[in-house]
This record gives C-alpha cells, sequence and structure tokens, in this order.
C-alpha cells in the first residue's frame, strides 16, 4: 500500500541511507535508514534540494540551506491532502509535519467513517500533527486526539483551523496515551474506534517511558475494554524495524481476541516515485 504522488507531495529520490521529496515549494534532502542499503536513481537530482537535515547526535540535528532560502525555509507552510490542510515547518529532529506514507490510511479512515449510521466517536492515540483526526472529523465523526507533546497538539489544533475544522467535534489532549486510556477505562467511555500510531519510544508530559516492544500489547489489551460491543475498526501504523506486516497484525489480533469477531489485515506502508519505485515506510495493520 503505497502513497503516490499528489500535487502538493512528490518522492523525487531514494537510496544511500536518505530521501529526496517535494512538500509544496520545498524540496527537502532527509535521512532515511529504510534507504540505507539502496542505490540512488537519479545522483544528479539531488543538487536541486532547498535544505538537507543532517543529523547530529541522536535524534536532533541541524538544517542546512543554501543562500537564497536563508531567512524563509523556517516560516510555515501549507499543504493539501485529500480534504483537509497541514501547516508544515522544519524541526530539530528533521520532521516537518506530516508522514505522507499515511495518505492511504487517512482514505481508509474517511471511507468507513462516512458509511457509518450514526456520527460516530473516534479516538487517536499517538496523533501527531492530526491527519488521522482531520481525515475523520472531515467524513463526520466526532475525535479524541491524544498525544503527550503540548505544542504538537496546539500545532494540530491549528492544522483544524487551516483546514476548516475548527468548530468540527474534536477534543484536544495533551497527555501520556496509556494513562488517558486507563482512566477511560474507569470512566466507562466507550469509542466506535481507535487509531494509534506510536513511536518506537517515547516519553509523557509527567516523565512516562513508552518503548514499543514491550508497552504495545498492554495498551491494546486496555484498548480493547474502552470500545463499543460493534467497533467500526481499529487502525495500528508502526515504523519500527522488527514490526513487520505478520508481527503487527499478530499482536493485534492478541490483543483484540473475543473482544471483535473482524479479522486483521496488515499491510507494508509505502512511499512510491513517479517511475513506480517505492520506499518502505512501516506498516499498518486494520481490524474492520
Amino acid at each position: 500500500m503505497s502513497t503516490s504522488p499528489t500535487s502538493d507531495y512528490q518522492l523525487l529520490d531514494f537510496g544511500a541511507g536518505r530521501k529526496l521529496e517535494q512538500f509544496g515549494p520545498w524540496r527537502l534532502d532527509r535521512p532515511c535508514p529504510a534507504a540505507d542499503s539502496l542505490r540512488q536513481a537519479n545522483p544528479d537530482l539531488w543538487s536541486t534540494a532547498n535544505a538537507r537535515f543532517e543529523r547530529r547526535d541522536g535524534e536532533t540535528g541541524n538544517w542546512r540551506i543554501g543562500s537564497q532560502e536563508a531567512g524563509t525555509f523556517g516560516t510555515p507552510w501549507l499543504v493539501r491532502f485529500d480534504k483537509f490542510a497541514l501547516q508544515l515547518r522544519p524541526t530539530p529532529f528533521g520532521h516537518i509535519g506530516v508522514f505522507p506514507e499515511q495518505v492511504e490510511n487517512w482514505r481508509f479512515i474517511r471511507r468507513l467513517v462516512s458509511r457509518a449510521a450514526q456520527q460516530p466517536q473516534i479516538l487517536n492515540l499517538f496523533a501527531y500533527t492530526g491527519g488521522s483526526t482531520l481525515a475523520a472529523a472531515a467524513a463526520g465523526a466526532a475525535v479524541t486526539h491524544v498525544d503527550a507533546a503540548k505544542n504538537v497538539v496546539q500545532w494540530a489544533r491549528q492544522n483544524a483551523i487551516e483546514s476548516g475544522l475548527a468548530e468540527a467535534p474534536i477534543r484536544w489532549i495533551a497527555e501520556d496515551a496509556a494513562r488517558f486510556v486507563a482512566r477511560e477505562r474507569k470512566r466507562g467511555r466507550r469509542y466506535d474506534a481507535v487509531i494509534l500510531d506510536p513511536p518506537s519510544y517515547g516519553k509523557g508530559p509527567k516523565g512516562e517511558t513508552w518503548k514499543l516492544s514491550t508497552d504495545l500489547l498492554p495498551l491494546l489489551r486496555e484498548l480493547k475494554h474502552v470500545l463499543t460491543d460493534r467497533p467500526l475498526f481499529v487502525l495500528l501504523s508502526c515504523h519500527s524495524p522488527g514490526f513487520g506486516p505478520a508481527e503487527v497484525a499478530a499482536t493485534l489480533q492478541q490483543a483484540m481476541f473475543e473482544r471483535c469477531d473482524a479479522s486483521v489485515q496488515a499491510l507494508p506502508l509505502g512511499l512510491q516515485t513517479l517511475d513506480h519505485r517505492t520506499l518502505p515506510s512501516g506498516v499498518a495493520a486494520r481490524l474492520a
């Protein structure tokens, strides 16, 4: 399942541990571990990048920009994905506010929400800048958006404004995902669908730690207690080495055993160039 080029996004090339992408007016050269063992198809194209991110140590690094881009590259800009807009900007982590490999998941969300007989209540965990939240809200869902980083939640709220969804029924929550789910279970709150895109590692606002390899299954088991009796869907995506389609599907199926009678569909995520080369970009597991 690969994201093809759109009017505002294009994967231009990848290889030698990096990827070259076009986001609206900006052409960006960033690290990409999935491209470590791959060869660049068009080496001459890379010199046209407006900015190149170099990882310094750990998770952070620096953007190297050309003289023509100095003073303008740090200014936020908008790109459109289907029915909503996202505000992008460079961060010290090399991220810019969107993971384009999620586009097909957003279309899946919109499709299932639009078919629902009543307005579904959707929980979006590790929700980042809100792509899945906006896809669901634009299709008519009421969404609870949860991310541990307060500044990222604010970024997502701005994206809702830019998308004409400022008045949509979205609850914005800056909290650790596991802590929030445990509280919702105690409150007796139920959701018709759950979306989660957890990182390999992370920290919550109160010092909570997250490790995908040990914490994912307990979280999924807790989540089944906040799902309605006949959930619309559960969508899990991962981008961590060692978590392929089979592993992610088995984890989701194990957690939801005896809770949902639907089978799990696991799909590799990818980004596709104009010449139909695919860059692996994680995996999605769908229970619907």
